[in-house]
């Protein structure tokens, strides 16, 4: 069904159609995570929270999101990505409503623990969908796509709080933006199904990925190293993500409109990323340089990342702040998309568990960098420290990826 005659254009629509309701769903993801950021002002302002008391409502979401990935990865492998994917964004939408209802710290560290732990399932249950509906050879730009709506939901929802704050508030925004999550996910249960025509896509089984115990799987070699670069991308990009918009705010006493406005263009440059990065993946696959479809892309971008955040110490302008963080971000989001596919090699029908134990490390560097922030910064009087340390760690990640090989790399190596 798949390949030539009348079945072929329409199954390409449904691929499409599957992608682009990813695409959504990512958006939708990072409005929610980032509009806490955006309200962080008015939240601190109504109820008396200092800075680390919001780094600890903003890890508390890290925190939670890092310890459901693998459950929620296991649920979308076990309960298949159209019922899955329903429940858990059904589930944090109602969080992120919820969250405009926090009355003290407690409150808002508990309801955003619980949204993180909802939204863990997004990606895990993505990453299953496009196993399912597509080809190993598609798989890079697929995962681009769906993350390049990540980052623009990111970008949209700077700019959209700003209007929503300054129209309803901060209470009555989170309950609008929960209730677009609970749309997107009943249309999705109604509407998608688990394989394309009753069946998985060909090549929906990668090499490797049959047979294999998750517990195999976590004790290959690749695998912790995989995992340890998620790492440093997540403490790279969570920065962009929670404590970048009061930085620029503060550091270069910038009005709330042109730091809404500086603090996009990381995120929109990192959607171009995205898009980069998953069709250089498959280039690179359907040519001799296979083996490292996976691995050049995300070195290039740790590398690039790595020389950003280390200048960022010297960044005298807000201009050249955001030109470097920019950079960095750019960087952090190449790694993104074969990341994924790599899990996708190795794993296979498991994809869902496997991307989780991935997401799982990354999102603990998402928990530490919200911490590290203003830690380091109360310890040493400025950001540099915080930007050293994390230059280190995409340097790191650079030798990751040198010395991951995947279960393809090990069967074109045997031909």
């Amino acid at each position: 069904m798949e390949a030539g005659g009348t079945h072929a254009q329409p199954l390409d629509r449904r691929r499409f159609a599957v992608v682009a309701a990813l695409f959504v769903l990512a958006m939708i993801t990072y409005i929610d995570r980032v509009c806490i950021s955006s309200a962080k002002e008015a939240i601190a302002a109504e109820m008396s929270l200092s800075d680390t008391a919001m780094g600890l409502a903003f890890s508390a979401f890290a925190l939670g999101y890092a310890l459901a990935q693998i459950p929620s990865g296991w649920f979308a492998d076990r309960a298949g990505p159209r019922v899955a994917l329903a429940a858990v964004v059904g589930a944090w939408s109602l969080l992120t409503a919820l969250t405009g209802a926090a009355w003290n710290l407690t409150s808002l560290i508990v309801i955003r623990f619980l949204f993180g732990l909802g939204e863990a399932g997004a990606f895990p249950g993505s990453a299953r969908a496009i196993v399912n509906w597509l080809p190993a050879g598609e798989r890079g730009r697929a995962n681009g796509a769906l993350f390049s709506g990540s980052r623009l939901g990111a970008a949209v929802a700077f700019p959209l709080l700003a209007w929503m704050l300054g129209r309803w508030g901060w209470r009555l925004s989170f309950f609008i933006l929960g209730m677009l999550g609970v749309a997107w996910a009943a249309a999705w249960l109604v509407w998608f199904r688990d394989h394309p025509h009753g069946g998985p896509a060909r090549g929906g089984g990668a090499p490797g990925g049959t047979g294999v115990t998750l517990r195999e799987l976590l004790a290959t070699r690749g695998m912790p190293l995989a995992m340890a670069q998620y790492f440093a991308s997540n403490f790279t990009f969570f920065l962009c993500l929670s404590w970048m918009l009061p930085y620029l705010k503060k550091q270069y006493a910038l009005s709330d409109s042109r730091a809404a406005a500086y603090a996009m263009a990381p995120l929109l440059m990192g959607a171009a990323s995205q898009w980069l990065a998953g069709w250089m993946v498959d280039a690179l696959y359907r040519t001799p340089l296979r083996a490292w479809s996976r691995r050049l892309p995300a070195a290039i971008g740790f590398a690039a990342s790595a020389g950003a955040l280390a200048a960022l110490t010297q960044a005298r302008t807000a201009e050249h702040a955001v030109i470097l963080f920019t950079i960095a971000a750019f960087g952090a989001d190449m790694t993104i998309s074969p990341s994924w596919v790599f899990c996708a090699d190795i794993a296979g029908p498991r994809a869902g568990s496997m991307s989780g134990a991935m997401n799982m490390l990354g999102n603990i560097g998402s928990f530490v960098s919200a911490n590290a922030f203003p830690y380091l910064h109360g310890l040493t009087g400025s950001a540099s420290a915080y930007f050293w340390v994390a230059a280190t760690i995409n340097a790191v990640a650079v030798v990751c990826w040198v010395k991951m090989r995947s279960l393809d790399e090990k069967k074109e190596a045997a031909q």
